[in-house]
């Protein structure tokens, strides 16, 4: 299951991470970024502690959507190492978002 990431728990969820991160940044009220939760939901099922998910509510933490820039969403980021390293913007197919973890493993 993904997890909800703030402020709070950013450094130790993500920047901290033994594995790379996968995280969603998102709003409730947006139409592309509800059409990618059952996406982001089956990577995270699918994970097997490989990779984590976490999903950030850009309305609830404007402060990590600053800090990485976030213009539009939905905006995805792989973290690892504490970096980010890859990133898709705007509503993007499972593929897509398995090729951004992969490069990242």
């Amino acid at each position: 299951m993904e997890k909800t990431i703030t402020l709070q728990n950013f450094d130790s969820e993500v920047l901290r991470s033994d594995v790379p991160v996968l995280v969603d940044f998102w709003a409730s009220w947006c139409g592309p970024c509800r059409m990618l939760a059952p996406v982001i939901e089956q990577l995270a099922g699918e994970a097997g502690g490989r990779y984590a998910v976490g999903k950030v509510n850009v309305d609830e933490q404007p402060d990590l959507a600053r800090r990485f820039g976030i213009m539009s969403i939905p905006t995805v980021i792989v973290f690892k190492g504490g970096k980010p390293v890859q990133q898709s913007v705007g509503l993007a197919p499972k593929e897509k978002l398995l090729q951004l973890l992969d490069a990242a493993l």
